[in-house]
């Protein structure tokens, strides 16, 4: 039986079927088709298969878009009176070239103790109200998701990239963490208060990283008046980040492939390694700063709170991971009395090895995966004892409630702070569940789309010989990072017919019986792309 004409769908169209009666003994299965999609192996319909399987939302119903019409760009002189106005203050948007919603601004100033820092983010509380269309509909999505050739925001593009967004030279409602700090990075005070805003300028990473580490003079000149925040900026960064890795926090370097897309087609030209220099680096240090001191001004007051945790590790994953490092050469202590600050030791250690990657991901595998939740349980990971998401409304709901239940904690201060009922801790457990589900979802569907670029861009590369080199080692074969693309595949153990190979588990290595020829992370080996399977975003090597 062909696809439903009346529907549109053609031979090799995909249909999208809503099953309304399971077989049973007697009747077959039945269904109701309610959409077509176009052909397999086509990016847009593979996209579109991933959306759907996730169960993801595109569109927004008609009265949230209304309510989100309905705010005019204009401040208003009640509003404006109600906040501090820092629109004279030379605060600055860094982020990705293709970004569009802006929800942080950062300025900092040098003072007689040492530095002030102000993190402006964007005040999505004061569009989005409790219980609104518009809340309800930021709850049940709970996060942004970000393909390569699109985003599914969590907000209206009308909020999102426009009235909330801190585009340059326009006036933006805040929340704004301002922080001192003595010239060792110790924070000696802070303070939390709505503010007016008006970004000076949108820089880019690139832009930041060529002007303030490459020291491009052009850009220099270009951006002469931004030169001397940047250089104290950075040099709080530098102090920041050194007290950080001190405590003990972990540094992974992960590299991500980044998509390199042509718009008009929506389809890869390239497969680079994601950078992130310090200009990167210098930005979340400043959001890891904001988040802690929010956190630690809830935590200290016992106020009702959304904390983001990373629980201590598994001891038997441990125990297990600590195994891998001593067959690296690499002493870790009991797993008992194992601290951050040794496993963020080790991850310096092998930095530049050739199995630098390896112990990345399984420390990574070994660890516990940060949630939400209302019980402040710390933050492994960051070494930290505190902490929080507060830094991006637009995007995660996590950090919308915390900007509503600081600002509640705002109206408390000097007053008796109020005892909580057990309903209000349930609806905070219920929102901090409900979100890091949905963060879960979100990262596995953005994961798969990017293996279908990661695919799609290869299957013209069928037959086509590359040099490599061999990321990790298991029992059924060994995976090949390209040099030419960040693409990595499988050679399979069955296809190694030269000789019997067995796997060395402890040195994770392949080792030929009779030729004791070995394959271990790190070597250098040229292969030959045999096949690439779209449908389960999987590429297949052999050796050339």
């Amino acid at each position: 039986m062909g696809p439903p004409k009346d529907l549109g769908a053609g031979p090799g169209d995909t249909v999208v079927v809503r099953i309304t009666h399971y077989p049973t003994k007697d009747e077959p299965i039945r269904g109701q088709v309610i959409r077509v999609l176009g052909s397999r192996k086509d990016v847009s319909t593979e996209t579109e298969i991933v959306v759907i399987e996730h169960n993801l939302k595109t569109e927004f119903p008609p009265p949230v878009i209304a309510q989100a019409r309905q705010f005019r760009e204009k401040i208003g002189e009640e509003e404006l009176a109600q906040r501090r106005d820092l629109r004279n203050h030379s605060i600055i948007t860094i982020d990705g070239e293709n970004a569009r919603d802006f929800d942080d601004g950062i300025l900092v100033e040098r003072i007689a103790a040492g530095f002030k820092l102000y993190v402006a983010i964007a005040d999505v509380s004061h569009y989005v109200t409790s219980h609104s269309a518009l809340d309800r509909e930021a709850y049940d999505r709970a996060t942004s998701v970000y393909f390569p050739e699109r985003c599914i925001p969590m907000l209206p593009e009308e909020l999102s990239n426009n009235l909330c967004s801190l585009v340059p030279h326009r006036d933006r409602l805040s929340f704004v963490a301002e922080m001192d700090f003595d010239l060792q990075g110790r924070r000696m005070a802070s303070k939390f208060y709505k503010a007016v805003i008006r970004s000076t300028s949108r820089q880019t990473y690139t832009k930041i990283q060529r002007m303030m580490v490459e020291a491009d003079l052009e850009l220099r000149k270009e951006y002469a008046p931004l030169i001397p925040h940047l250089e104290i900026a950075f040099e709080l960064f530098e102090v920041l980040r050194a007290r950080r890795m001190a405590r003990g926090s972990i540094d992974f370097d992960l590299p991500e492939p980044e998509i390199v897309l042509d718009m008009e087609e929506g389809i890869a030209t390239s497969i680079v390694k994601a950078s992130r220099t310090k200009a990167h680096m210098l930005i979340e240090e400043f959001m890891v700063a904001a988040n802690e001191a929010v956190a630690e001004f809830m935590a200290e007051r016992k106020l009702p709170m959304i904390y983001r945790i990373h629980e201590t590790p598994d001891p038997e994953k441990l125990t297990d991971f600590k195994i891998l490092a001593h067959n690296l050469g690499h002493g870790l202590p009991e797993v008992a009395r194992m601290a951050p600050k040794d496993l963020a030791k080790l991850v310096q250690e092998v930095r530049g090895k050739p199995y630098e990657r390896l112990i990345n991901t399984m420390l990574l595998r070994s660890l516990k995966q940060a949630v939400y939740a209302p019980e402040n349980l710390g933050h492994f990971g960051l070494a930290s004892k505190t902490y929080t998401h507060f830094t991006s409304p637009i995007r995660r709901y996590p950090d919308l409630i915390v900007h509503r239940l600081l600002f509640d904690a705002l109206a408390l201060e000097g007053r008796k702070s109020r005892k909580e009922d057990k309903k209000t801790l349930e609806r905070l457990g219920e929102t901090a569940a409900h979100c890091s589900k949905r963060e879960r979802r979100a990262m596995e569907a953005e994961w798969e789309v990017r293996d279908l670029h990661v695919a799609l861009f290869m299957k013209d590369k069928v037959g086509e010989e590359f040099e490599g080199v061999i990321s990790s080692v298991t029992k059924f074969g060994f995976f090949v990072e390209l040099m030419t693309y960040f693409v990595e595949g499988l050679v399979a153990l069955s296809s190694l017919s030269d000789d019997t190979y067995q796997f060395v588990e402890g040195r994770h290595e392949l080792r030929g019986e009779r030729s004791k020829k070995v394959f271990r992370i790190g070597g250098i080996v040229r292969i030959k792309v045999v096949k690439v399977d779209i449908e389960n975003r999987r590429l297949d090597f052999q050796l050339a």
